[in-house]
């Protein structure tokens, strides 16, 4: 796609041991990319590699089950933000919300905004679980109200991703509450971030992407394709 693609993403593995963490660091700094997402334990040695550049070090909470859990959350966000975490991206606990607990759900979002003053705040719904669009929108509009910065649609730990409809309904409901983020999660390939950064022009407004307000979760070999 081209550069300005390319510094939209947050550059992911979170399956990655220390030598694949170090090497996807170095790919961060030839890119730029946007930020480096990698599992909690090795977010101090990214934030080592990543020291005295713009890029940003990620990490995950409460990932990938999405549990209604919010103490056990709020000491991951903690520890994460601790070690050198500027952003952390939480999963919500979908099943909760879907079954009607709304409140349990909420609370998870509550505990890690509260943990994370100061760092950026993605939470991740897994639009996939959510299965109607008023589910979704619902679920998209409480999180931002909660204190959300981004919503992000799936953890891409499930066979079945956020299909284009809920991406709208998500920058929808960013749009109509005038803050908050989109991020796309375990997008595949330049065709895909292609299409996600069309419909945000769609909904949003052209020129509203920018690393502030919109992200492209990749691996390292889709971004190799989507800086190309």
């Amino acid at each position: 796609m081209s550069a300005a693609a390319l510094a939209l993403l947050d550059l992911t593995d979170l399956d990655a041991d220390e030598e694949r963490v170090a090497a996807l660091c170095a790919q961060a700094r030839r890119g730029p990319v946007a930020a480096v997402c990698i599992a909690p334990r090795f977010v101090g040695q990214a934030a080592a590699a990543l020291a005295g550049s713009p890029l940003r070090v990620a990490t995950v909470a409460n990932f990938p089950a999405g549990l209604d859990d919010p103490r056990r959350a709020r000491a991951e966000a903690e520890r994460a933000v601790a070690d050198g975490a500027q952003e952390v991206d939480v999963v919500f606990p979908y099943l909760a919300f879907a079954a009607g607990d709304r409140e349990a759900a909420l609370a998870v979002v509550a505990e890690t905004r509260a943990a994370t003053a100061g760092a950026t705040l993605k939470v991740t719904l897994e639009a996939a679980r959510l299965e109607t669009e008023r589910l979704i929108r619902s679920a998209a509009s409480a999180a931002l109200d909660t204190g959300a910065d981004f919503l992000c649609t799936a953890t891409g730990k499930l066979s079945t991703g956020a299909t284009p409809a809920a991406a709208r309904v998500m920058l929808e409901a960013i749009r109509d509450h005038g803050r908050g983020g989109f991020k796309a999660g375990a997008v595949r390939d330049a065709g895909e971030a292609a299409g996600y950064l069309a419909l945000a022009d769609e909904v949003v407004g052209p020129g509203w992407t920018a690393p502030a307000t919109f992200r492209l979760g990749a691996g390292a070999e889709a971004a190799t394709e989507i800086g190309a």
